[in-house]
């Protein structure tokens, strides 16, 4: 079986939101919903997919906005991040007035994930890596047949998360990449939370904020 996928940039700071789906049972999972959710559900009738389950590698408006209505709106569990973004989650209302998003609820996930977790989408395998320092939630989806992750704001081409939101702490974050990231392997593809994708090996040795890293 082969886990598949298809990015979706949405809302206003062109969030990667991801659309996975197991080639062999066609059953999908939307991972960072932000919003446009017309663009999401586009891409699933497209592909003739089975949509699943929501999952979230942190609570940051950009990437958990559209969670509420799309879990409700098609009886949908939600999956992750870790606990440490509670607080992150039930300030949804108050960084949709922020950042002018529209008016969000919060929600409580159906699961929390934690490091060493697993989730399944179809026949596929997800491991879960928590990788604190953006939020101190945060996780990343590591799909090993694949040689694929879904990082989130932990890890960009040529870049890193910002560290400074409330609990983001950028040697916390370095520590994850170093830690969690770097030991995935060197051909390991991943799919940022924002812009294009890159490389372990690429980021391992180029990155400015994190690179040079055994």
């Amino acid at each position: 079986m082969t886990l598949h996928y298809q990015i979706v940039p949405v809302t206003a700071f062109e969030q990667n939101c991801s659309v996975l789906w197991c080639d062999e049972t066609l059953e999908a999972a939307v991972v960072d919903p932000g919003g446009d959710l017309h663009k999401i559900q586009q891409v699933v009738e497209s592909k003739g997919l089975s949509l699943k389950q929501i999952l979230l590698t942190h609570a940051h408006i950009d990437h958990a906005g559209g969670t509420a209505e799309l879990a409700a709106s098609q009886n949908l569990p939600i999956i992750g991040p870790h606990q440490e973004d509670d607080f992150w989650i039930q300030m949804l209302p108050q960084q949709a007035q922020m950042f002018g998003f529209p008016l969000v609820d919060g929600f409580v996930p159906d699961r929390w994930l934690d490091q060493g977790d697993e989730v399944q989408v179809g026949n596929c395998q997800l491991s879960v890596l928590h990788c604190p320092g953006h939020t101190p939630g945060h996780v990343v989806f590591f799909n090993e047949e694949s040689q694929l992750a879904v990082v989130g704001d932990v890890l960009f081409q040529g870049s890193i998360g910002r560290t400074d939101f409330p609990k983001g702490d950028f040697d916390t974050l370095a520590a994850s990449i170093r830690n969690k990231l770097w030991p995935l392997g060197d051909d390991v593809s991943f799919i940022p939370g924002h812009g294009p994708m890159s490389t372990i090996g690429h980021e391992k040795a180029t990155n400015p904020f994190v690179g040079g890293y055994g």
